[in-house]
């Protein structure tokens, strides 16, 4: 699946030169297992432990009278259920965001040399100075953001499902898809909501992964190519503190830049998504497209002026910043961590 979205890149990389195409399709066919087991890694732990909190949202998201904030909608979840109910959609989860990381760090990680390389090329080519900016990064967040789209679909469509809909109470993973491929067939449960999942994805792994990227590169060029304002700095950190406790600190650090980024990014995309999977309305709610749903979220408070109509699309945002916040810092440490023990190098060090 993943060689397939490699062709735009090499399709760049033709229109450079035909040892620029060479190169690319050489790079295409080195895909280091390690970056898809590292983020398939990182995206199921910080998923999995922060289920309750997205069950919360959810809520919140679907159900905006009855769960209004955080702590009481938290509260009303578990006298009306018990706790358990904040761990509904555990599975779909665990499952579809493991898959989901492993394709999306993966694909980013490979992608992303092989359209800097095709950039560079053409630029030659083309007899330019300078590079290609952030475009080589968007690209890649792009491809990545998508493929990892299509798997997410059934995945968070059960989820919400299960979060939402009291017809899919007790039912777990397997049953639960088994359930929506009854109710709308395999393509529909495979496809239904891909605009949705989309608007959401993408700009949320450009945010994460561009914004990690970015910022670890500019803490390590502090550190390792200090200008004469920081030199004093850099050098009382390095005489001071363990290279392992720095990598760990920009990890954490370009982590909850990117957090805050990915979440404000995404949110419109994240109630979009929920809107369109919620149970409990017929079959005409899993039938509605992009724009049809975003249309109702908006439709909601658009008596009540231009501002309040767009504030639909922000709903949950308190919540959401507790949940991505966490995700987003755990799991690019954890990615961090785990690609470091695999023998590739912390992001943004090289």
């Amino acid at each position: 699946m993943a060689r397939g979205w490699f062709r735009l890149i090499l399709v760049i990389a033709a229109f450079a030169s035909p040892a620029s195409a060479a190169s690319a399709a050489g790079a295409a066919g080195v895909i280091d297992p390690r970056f898809f087991i590292a983020g398939g890694t990182c995206a199921a732990i910080s998923h999995g432990i922060t289920t309750p909190i997205d069950v919360v949202k959810t809520r919140m998201q679907s159900n905006p009278d009855k769960y209004k904030s955080l702590l009481p909608a938290t509260a009303t979840i578990i006298k009306e259920e018990g706790a358990q109910a904040l761990t509904k959609g555990l599975g779909p989860t665990l499952v579809g965001y493991g898959v989901e990381g492993a394709l999306k760090f993966g694909i980013y990680e490979v992608s992303k040399p092989m359209v800097i390389l095709a950039f560079k090329r053409l630029n030659n080519k083309l007899n330019r100075s300078g590079g290609a900016g952030m475009l080589p990064f968007l690209l890649a967040s792009i491809m990545a953001g998508a493929v990892a789209s299509l798997v997410l679909v059934p995945m968070e469509s059960t989820r919400i499902r299960m979060v939402t809909d009291a017809s899919f109470e007790g039912v777990g993973l397997l049953r639960g898809l088994g359930k929506l491929v009854d109710e709308a067939g395999l393509v529909q449960t495979l496809t239904v909501g891909l605009g949705a999942m989309l608007a959401k994805q993408v700009p949320y792994t450009f945010g994460k992964q561009v914004s990690f990227d970015v910022v670890a590169k500019f803490l390590y060029g502090i550190l390792n190519n200090p200008s004469q304002a920081t030199a004093s700095l850099a050098e009382t950190i390095s005489k001071s503190v363990s290279p392992e406790f720095i990598k760990w600190t920009v990890s954490v650090l370009s982590a909850m830049v990117a957090s805050v980024m990915a979440c404000l990014m995404s949110q419109p995309g994240d109630v979009i998504l929920t809107e369109t999977y919620k149970g409990g309305e017929g079959d005409a709610t899993k039938k509605r497209g992009l724009a049809e749903v975003s249309s109702t979220i908006y439709a909601r408070n658009s008596d009540e002026g231009v501002a309040l109509a767009l504030s639909g699309f922000f709903t949950g945002l308190q919540a959401r910043f507790l949940h991505v916040g966490m995700i987003i810092t755990s799991q690019l440490v954890i990615y961090d961590l785990v690609k470091q023990l695999l023998g590739l190098p912390a992001t943004g060090s090289h």
